[in-house]
């Protein structure tokens, strides 16, 4: 496993790893990063298989991402020098 990520999807990665599904917009506003660019994020991540699309039953409009807890924890172990110079 290779740390092939942009900085915008580690900190995502890190805010669902921590609390739990949310939907674009939500990890936007909570990371202070614009719409656009979590969106590219997520694909990154789903990409790697890091996270994935679930049903919103309140909002069926708006998804809810879930990160792979398991391999976000491998990743982060592995990576962990990257993680805290990124999430600082």
């Amino acid at each position: 496993m290779s740390l092939e990520l942009p900085r915008s999807a580690i900190i995502v990665l890190d805010k669902l790893t921590h609390d739990g599904p949310m939907t674009p917009k939500d990890i936007s506003t909570r990371v202070d990063l614009a719409p656009r660019t979590v969106s590219f994020a997520l694909r990154k991540l789903m990409g790697q298989k890091l996270c994935r699309k679930i049903p919103n039953l309140q909002d069926m409009r708006q998804p809810l991402y879930l990160a792979n807890a398991e391999k976000a924890k491998e990743l982060r172990m592995k990576f962990e020098h990257v993680f805290r110079q990124v999430l600082m």
